[in-house]
Order: structure tokens, then sequence, then C-alpha cells
């Protein structure tokens, strides 16, 4: 990890983020299809909250299921206040299930996991300690994965150039255990496959992130719902993550610098086109540089103008809604009246 934590200086303060840890947490568990593991999840889950002594709420989110996993979750529900339900009008998807998870927990440190028995509970409590050193997003590394290598290579390639082109390593995106503090992941909205990039974007607006090994179990009931497909969702969603994190606030660097590129080498070929012209004597229409000179200018112009139309549709976005360009961490002494 090449990512350093913010290290508290203040006497006791470590003890005070600690009781506020232990104060308010919430499981958000994304589900599809997951009809067996139910009741062995709630069971584990359980079992680990309680030994930490502390108030919690299990927020469970089906996404769409079509087996009996509503119907063992509504049980279980009825006999325990602290387990929340959200059913989905359809399958949309892990990161719509997260989101809406995240958008319906009230604790103040939340933690997803997968709902597969995949992702050892017993892992929670060593998340927390982690966090309650100053971090603000604790992410999951599946040191010893339990899975085909069908799944762990591409795996591997795509935490490296996430790592690469987001600036965050990590040697494991794609583990849905991690420990969030609430307020990074309210200044996060997720769309896509984006849910893997969640550290990436906790970064975006400053969070200080650790990485911790945890236990990864081999799938006992069901079937996995990833596949290869997911590929080149990942790697349009990680274009939309670079554009974010470089450009979202000055897009006409990305497109009126693409566009200003273009037409310096519509330039040069328009140069080329009359020295063809005037010192070899080949005339203009038989040349096809005079061709790419029009094309390169015309393309350059339009990105150009469309750099300027982002910029509208930017500042429009931030000054409708008020919205800073900027995130705090904390403020001191703002609540107090003016001295005079």
């Amino acid at each position: 990890m090449t990512i350093r934590a913010r290290v508290s200086e203040k006497p006791g303060e470590r003890h005070h983020l600690t009781a506020r840890l232990q104060g308010a947490l919430s499981i958000v568990v994304p589900v599809h299809d997951e009809e067996e593991n139910i009741d062995p999840l709630y069971e584990e889950i359980t079992s680990v909250l309680a030994s930490l002594g502390h108030s919690y709420e299990i927020v469970v989110v089906d996404d769409g299921s079509r087996d009996g996993t509503f119907a063992r979750l509504t049980e279980l529900a009825d006999r325990d206040p602290r387990l929340k339900v959200i059913r989905l009008r359809r399958n949309f998807g892990q990161t719509a299930a997260m989101s809406a998870g995240f958008d319906h927990a009230s604790g103040e440190v939340i933690v997803p996991m997968d709902g597969d028995l995949q992702n050892d509970p017993r892992d929670i409590p060593r998340l927390l300690e982690k966090l309650a050193e100053g971090y603000d997003v604790v992410s999951g590394w599946r040191k010893d994965r339990q899975d085909s290598a069908v799944r762990r290579l591409p795996s591997r390639v795509a935490n490296w150039l996430i790592g690469v082109v987001t600036g965050v390593h990590l040697h494991d995106y794609g583990c849905t255990l991690k420990a969030y503090r609430a307020e990074v992941l309210r200044e996060t909205r997720l769309y896509g496959e984006m849910h893997r990039f969640l550290p990436a974007l906790a970064k975006l607006a400053g969070a200080e992130i650790a990485e911790l090994p945890v236990r990864h179990h081999a799938r006992r009931f069901g079937r996995s719902k990833y596949g290869l497909k997911r590929t080149a969702k990942v790697i349009l969603d990680l274009i939309t993550v670079k554009f974010l994190s470089g450009y979202a606030t000055k897009p006409s660097y990305v497109f009126g610098g693409s566009g200003v590129v273009l037409c310096f080498f519509g330039a040069i070929a328009a140069i080329y086109t009359a020295y063809e012209k005037w010192v070899r004597g080949v005339y203009a229409y038989k040349n096809p540089a005079l061709l790419v000179a029009v094309f390169l200018f015309i393309i350059g112009v339009n990105l150009v103008l469309m750099g300027l139309l982002a910029e509208l549709i930017v500042r429009t976005y931030h000054e409708s809604q008020s919205k800073p360009t900027y995130t705090v961490r904390e403020e001191l002494n703002f609540d107090e009246s003016l001295q005079g």
C-alpha cells in the first residue's frame, strides 16, 4: 500500500474514535437468488455482532431474487427488528443494490459484504479496529482467494489496471468486504458497475485508505453471478472514474486539449500539402494529406466547442445546486458566535 493514514496526535482521540465506531454500525448485504445462504449468513453475522456488544443493524437488499430469498428474509425480519430488508422491483445489479443499502443505512460506519458466505463476518471486528486508527476506508484483501484461476487472473489484471489509472494501489478492488465511514459514502454516487471503484472514488473525496487481509471461503450453495462479460463494463467504468478524478470540474482541458492537438496536426498536414504543391508540383487535390488536414481541423474545432459546452454544463450543475467543488474533512469553532 502506498497510501498512509492520517494519524491522530491528540491524546485520547483514538479512544473517542473507537467509542464512536462502537456506537452505530450498519452491515449492508446485497443478495440475488441466495435462498440457501440466507439462514447461515444471518446466524454468522449476528453471532459476530453480538460479541461486539454495541448497537447494529443488518440491511439486506434483495436484488430481484426469483427464488425463496425474500421469503426467508421476511421470516427472519419478523423475529429480529435489527434486520432490515429492501426488496428491489427487479434485478438492477450489485452496484444499484449496494447503493440502495447505503442510502437506507443509518450507522456511522457501514460495512458491505457479499451474501454468498464467501466473505467471513469474523473479519468485521478487525476492519473496525483498523478503521479506528484514523482511516476513512479499510478495504478487504482476499489474500488466499478460494476461486478458480479463470476468475483470479482477470481480477489481478483489473486490480493492477485500476491502480495504475487511479493512483490508488490496492491488491483486491473486487472484495466487497470493506469498512467505510458513512460520510465518505454520502459524498459518492454509484452508477454502472462502479461499486468496485469505491476506494478510488473515496480517495478522490479526500479519504484515507488502508488495506487488510481477510478470510475467503469457497462458495457452498448456489452459483456465482459474475462472469468475464463484466470485464468490458469495468474498463468503461474505469475510464469514467479517471475522467471524474482528473477533469470533473475542468472538462475543457481534456476536450479542448485534444482538439488543440488535432488542429496542430491538421496544420502540419496543411503545410505538407503546400510544400508538395510549391516544391514538388503535386496538385493539392491529388494529395491525401489535404483531406487529413481538413478532417483533423473539423474534429479538433468540434472537440474545442464540446469542451466549452461541457464547461457550461459543469458550471450549471454546481451553481444550480450550490454544490461546492471541494469536500471538507472537519471544521473548528464554526458553531461559535462572533466575538466583539
